[in-house]
């Protein structure tokens, strides 16, 4: 069976993960992880990790250490590799083959995972990362369905994982030095400032002869006024920097069907509800759910830009992953929060992400339940006394008399206005 992996910045994120369907999870160590500002794990959080495993005993952990290494770097890496030793990992994904051969020397039976920071999209390159140890590719983002079906051919007992949702870079999977350049924050040690997202504008001549006494055209970014990055025109084309982003909703059993052992969703940077929310409709896409749809459609509500599939089928496509940025950003819902334990009857305790008043219609999610609309509730202080708003950092309570459960995700309208009632249900085939 095909492997759902999604994204887990910190130890809630990897919960929901598991509670939304996912199979198995990544997440990233401090020094050493190309999201460095995701949240990741303290070193003090073993036990935390080990309760996870305990709970979700046929679920799977990996941990993410795919930096492109510095010389300066390996002696925290072979301080952390012997103590990672004794924690609940499944199998650690690595960019830097020095890095495997450290992990390797202090934990012999260790999994390794390529990590698609290293570009690996031909056969070739796969047999010979199988034949020094790896035991799966994550192949690069360029690869194409064509592509994986002869890597599958030609390694069969390679385990292939592949992105199928989330965010692009314009780089060969990551490499790419704009962060650097602009912001003196590298990529590659992850710490990336996703200066291909800024707001650009593209400069006029007759502009920028007043200010740099130039006809070369340049990009002025929107919070960065008067700083100017030129650009040149060759064959009549300029680079575009921001891509769409991934979307392979409709195309999993093609994935399946060329031989993907695992299907990967991006974002440990991102929020917890955009981990369920795609999370649960890759589940469905893979279970075939006679609602997938409905669950489909919920994709669309969360914060993204334009989708795409990328590299996967043709030319056309790969040459229109850029957007212009006016297009910015898509977002219906607002997260507010997480349903925590039910206190007592039909009275829950919240962790509260962003506010919400009492006249305002909010909906419930969970992994299988579609929405729960609600605007018939109470918003309880810690004293359980009925109040106006909740706010995050507070105690504060939720009654209703809808069938919620822990775990469920609270959302609402970015209007504050929700036109559908219907509850939707479903269960795993």
């Amino acid at each position: 069976m095909v492997e759902l992996l999604s994204p887990a910045g910190d130890i809630r994120k990897l919960k929901t993960a598991f509670d939304f369907g996912a199979d198995a999870a990544y997440m990233g160590l401090p020094k050493f992880s190309l999201r460095a500002n995701a949240k990741n794990i303290d070193l003090n959080q073993k036990e935390d990790l080990f309760l996870i495993k305990s709970l979700y005993p046929n679920k799977k952990l990996y941990c993410t250490i795919n930096i492109i290494f510095h010389e300066d770097q390996l002696k925290d890496l072979r301080a952390q590799a012997k103590e990672l030793k004794s924690w609940p990992f499944d199998a650690f994904i690595v960019t830097d083959i020095g890095a495997m051969d450290i992990i390797k020397s202090e934990i012999p039976n260790a999994e390794i995972h390529l990590s698609t920071q290293a570009s690996c999209i031909n056969s070739a390159a796969a047999k010979m990362y199988k034949k020094i140890g790896f035991s799966r590719i994550i192949l690069g983002r360029e690869a194409s369905i064509e592509d994986i079906k002869k890597i599958k051919q030609a390694a069969p007992d390679l385990d292939i994982e592949t992105f199928v949702h989330g965010a692009m870079c314009m780089a060969y999977s990551g490499r790419c030095l704009l962060s650097s350049y602009f912001s003196s924050r590298s990529a590659n040690q992850g710490d990336c400032a996703h200066s291909c997202r800024w707001n650009y504008k593209l400069m006029a001549n007759n502009e920028l002869e007043k200010v740099l006494k130039s006809e070369t055209l340049a990009l002025e970014e929107y919070e960065r006024p008067n700083e100017y990055y030129p650009i040149s025109e060759e064959d009549g084309f300029t680079t575009i920097l921001s891509s769409k982003d991934l979307c392979m909703i409709d195309h999993v059993q093609d994935l399946i069907d060329a031989g993907v052992n695992s299907l990967k969703i991006e974002g440990r940077m991102k929020s917890l509800y955009y981990n369920a929310v795609v999370t649960r409709a890759y589940r469905k896409a893979i279970d075939q759910d006679p609602l997938l749809e409905e669950y489909r459609k919920d994709l669309f509500n969360i914060s993204h830009r334009k989708y795409s599939t990328a590299f996967f089928y043709n030319n056309k496509e790969e040459d229109d992953i850029s957007v212009p940025t006016t297009d910015g950003y898509e977002r219906n819902y607002l997260f507010i929060g997480i349903i925590n334990k039910e206190v007592k009857k039909g009275i829950w305790s919240l962790d509260v992400r962003f506010q919400v008043k009492k006249d305002q219609t909010i909906e419930y999610i969970g992994k299988d339940v579609l929405n729960i609309v609600d605007n018939d509730y109470q918003l309880l202080n810690s004293e359980f006394e009925e109040i106006d708003q909740i706010d995050h950092g507070k105690v504060q309570y939720l009654k209703t008399d809808k069938p919620i459960k822990e775990g469920y995700i609270i959302r609402r309208l970015n209007n504050g206005e929700i036109k559908s009632t219907r509850i939707l249900n479903s269960k795993r085939t």
